[in-house]
């Protein structure tokens, strides 16, 4: 089985010389032996075909997702558990080593074994899935770790576009013609945007995690409902007023936010390996009181939300093949324009409790790649508690602005929610 990298798929790929990668690290409560853990990794590659596949270059250098007909184990590194903190090392660890994905999958697993407590972590690239298919892999993969004769189905994978795109929208004339024109325009655009000879020096990268208890969790998804605003909205108004504060003058005042294409592209099931987003960048008026702030950025988003059309956007890329190479440079050289990228997953539907072991924690996923400012909050939320993974860099944002910022945004956090109980 093989398939062509859609053009996004490739632009996370790049040429293989620099990582992208992504870790969801998670803590579990009892012991496991290491043939357990294969064989539930087993497991979760024989559901899904991308897991086990490597990467081939077709005559025309245009990458493949091409899986092997003898499967190559996902690889597990061991080490002992010496500290709470530990998957945090671990973690920048695994963003800054490159997959050989000629030899080996683009996925990973990483044992910090402790005698009762073990943490775990998932490191893949980029290019394979995005967060929300990593939840399922996740969740597959705990169940089949309890229980090995579980069954979690076999995955009918994404071959290509017409798998995503209905084909009324995908033959159609007037939607071919569109995607190549707005293709084309985009294509000349990129080129003659000016970009610098060489990328920002990212300097050290660094990861801030936190969590929220429960009881503050809850009462700002109250606030939200309350206030007909989504958690998600909050968290970016939140940002984007503390940004404006430590940055100053220097702040964008502007946050990117990915949106899940399933919701949009039903095709797209939720255990579907798959990579490609939406994304919508939302700003505040500095005018504007929080609250008023915050219904004015619902509305924005709402309105901004309502108008992609995950169909047209991939016909659009997959058009743009030949200007690859161009976008990539000006991702890449560019002068940043943003903030942050922010993505919420929301509330994590993993068990807490299993036969054999139970989920201490899941914490957020972090991803940190090479195109660009790498300045990104992942939240989610897990047994009633929220849970941050702030990531950045030196040459983008110095750690002690970032850490600042997080104050700032539990600051407003906990200014809001006193608002709330005081009116």
């Amino acid at each position: 089985m093989k398939r062509r990298l859609l053009f996004g798929e490739r632009m996370l790929l790049g040429d293989g010389t620099e990582p992208f990668n992504a870790v969801i690290p998670f803590r579990l409560r009892g012991t496991f032996a290491l043939k357990d853990i294969q064989e539930a990794l087993a497991k979760i590659q024989q559901k899904h075909p991308w897991l086990r596949a490597l990467i081939a270059h077709d005559d025309k250098n245009i990458p493949w997702f091409d899986v092997p007909e003898n499967p190559i184990s996902i690889p597990v590194r061991i080490i002992a558990r010496k500290g709470e903190d530990q998957w945090q090392e671990e973690s920048k660890r695994e963003w800054n080593t490159l997959f050989d994905p000629k030899k080996l999958p683009l996925i990973r697993f990483v044992w910090i074994k402790g005698e009762d407590i073990s943490d775990m972590l998932f490191a893949f690239h980029h290019c394979l899935c995005d967060g929300g298919s990593a939840m399922a892999f996740l969740y597959e993969f705990l169940k089949v770790l309890d229980n090995p004769k579980a069954d979690i189905g076999i995955e009918n994978p994404i071959l290509g576009i017409q798998d995503v795109v209905p084909a009324n929208i995908l033959n159609s004339r007037k939607q071919k013609l569109k995607a190549k024109f707005i293709g084309r325009l985009a294509a000349t655009a990129i080129k003659v945007i000016p970009t610098g000879k060489k990328s920002i020096d990212r300097q050290n990268d660094y990861l801030i995690s936190w969590k929220v208890d429960e009881t503050v969790s809850q009462q700002l998804i109250s606030y939200c409902k309350s206030n007909g605003a989504t958690v998600n909205t909050f968290l970016s108004a939140a940002l984007l007023q503390a940004f404006k504060k430590i940055k100053g003058n220097g702040a964008f005042n502007k946050v990117s936010c990915p949106v899940d294409i399933r919701r949009f592209a039903t095709q797209v099931k939720n255990d579907h390996i798959f990579a490609f987003g939406l994304m919508i960048v939302v700003s505040a008026n500095e005018k504007l009181s929080f609250i008023e702030n915050l219904h004015a950025m619902q509305a924005s988003v709402e309105r901004k939300t309502s108008k992609l059309d995950p169909y047209i956007t991939m016909m659009v890329m997959e058009s743009g093949h030949d200007a690859l190479n161009n976008f990539t440079k000006l991702l890449k050289n560019g002068k940043s324009s943003n903030d942050c990228m922010f993505s919420n997953l929301g509330r994590i539907q993993i068990p807490h409790e299993y036969k054999e072991f139970s989920v201490d924690t899941i914490f957020s996923p972090s991803v940190i790649g090479p195109l660009g400012n790498t300045t990104t909050l992942v939240v989610s939320t897990y047994r009633g508690k929220m849970d941050f993974s702030f990531v950045g860099s030196e040459g983008y944002l110095p750690y002690t602005d970032a850490l600042a910022i997080r104050d700032e945004v539990m600051k407003i956090i906990k200014l809001q929610l006193e608002y709330i109980t005081v009116s």
